[in-house]
């Protein structure tokens, strides 16, 4: 639900497009909470708008200001945002199920599926039925999905990579580490990606 997390997957995507060793690069996504205190109930009417001018404290006007230049971020990663439609939810379950997703080889698929749902499309995480159809057109099963969000080990690994990320020192995201030491914070440029994927590569291969 960070809107700069996904443009910086969309960074990060550019920056391996063009290096030489992609193959060798695995990619692990961790869940992590920017704010786990939304309410499991709240209004699906709730508009990002309203939700972020009360979170910062600003006007709803304010809070609609702030989107623009966002969204023309977006734009240029190729990236559709509308926020118009976007719906406020508490993401805990959507994690749950990228940890499913995650052990059968489709974590990518998942966030990738769960960003463009809430940006571009307006779909409701908070949504048990919607989030069970995302998953199952990643392909996962629907009865895979209801496993995720019923099992207390999908929920167990969701608080356990938060945890991990809290030790590393992650307070905000989007947050990157290669290879345990390098790290990118933020959606910076692409050149940032490349040349810290090069770093590391560089390093990793010394060290074999």
């Amino acid at each position: 639900m960070c809107p700069f997390c996904y443009i910086g997957k969309r960074h990060f995507e550019s920056a391996l497009s063009t290096f030489d060793n992609s193959a060798d690069i695995e990619i692990e996504w961790k869940s992590f909470q920017l704010d786990p205190t939304i309410p499991n109930d709240i209004s699906a009417d709730t508009t990002v708008y309203e939700y972020l001018a009360e979170r910062k404290g600003v006007s709803v006007e304010q809070a609609t200001q702030m989107h623009e230049g966002v969204m023309e971020m977006a734009r240029a990663a190729g990236l559709i945002y509308n926020f118009d439609i976007a719906k406020v939810a508490n993401s805990f379950n959507a994690h749950r199920m990228i940890q499913m997703a995650k052990s059968k080889g489709l974590g990518d698929a998942a966030e990738e599926k769960l960003f463009r749902s809430y940006f571009t499309e307006g779909r409701n995480f908070g949504d048990t039925d919607d989030l069970i159809k995302m998953g199952v057109e990643i392909g996962l099963s629907e009865t895979d999905v209801k496993e995720s969000l019923s099992n207390d080990d999908y929920a167990y690994k969701v608080k356990q990579d938060i945890q991990e990320g809290e030790k590393l020192g992650v307070r905000g995201v989007p947050f990157f580490v290669f290879d345990r030491k390098y790290v990118i914070s933020g959606a910076q440029p692409v050149e940032a990606f490349t040349q810290t994927l090069e770093q590391t590569y560089s390093g990793w291969i010394s060290n074999k």
